[in-house]
């Protein structure tokens, strides 16, 4: 098989903030990005969970792309815009994809 490198990029935020990083992703030219629900954790501040919340205003999400290396500067400038005041983390890996087009 064919395999391209490419970089995975994961940005775990606080639910209320995805349609402003999303949107910040679009404007960076980021084509494609994956939204999940984060059910819980452990942190700096120690265990949470979503168990018994009414709305996700108190939950996160994690959101993952995978892009050409050579973009990568740009999706986290857009992301770090968005993040440097608010609880979440990214980060960085490198990945091997097929179907190289697509990214």
């Amino acid at each position: 098989m064919n395999m391209t490198r490419a970089k995975r990029v994961e940005i775990i935020i606080e639910a209320p903030m995805e349609s402003r990083l999303t949107g910040a992703l679009d404007t960076a030219g980021v084509t494609g990005y994956t939204v999940l629900p984060v059910l819980g954790g452990n942190g700096r501040n120690g265990r949470w969970t979503r168990e018994g919340q009414v709305s996700s205003a108190g939950g996160m999400v994690a959101i993952v792309s995978v892009v050409r290396a050579e973009r990568v500067e740009g999706l986290l400038e857009a992301v770090f815009a968005v993040v440097e005041r608010h609880i979440g983390i990214v980060n960085v890996t490198d990945c091997d994809v097929l179907r190289a087009e697509r990214f």
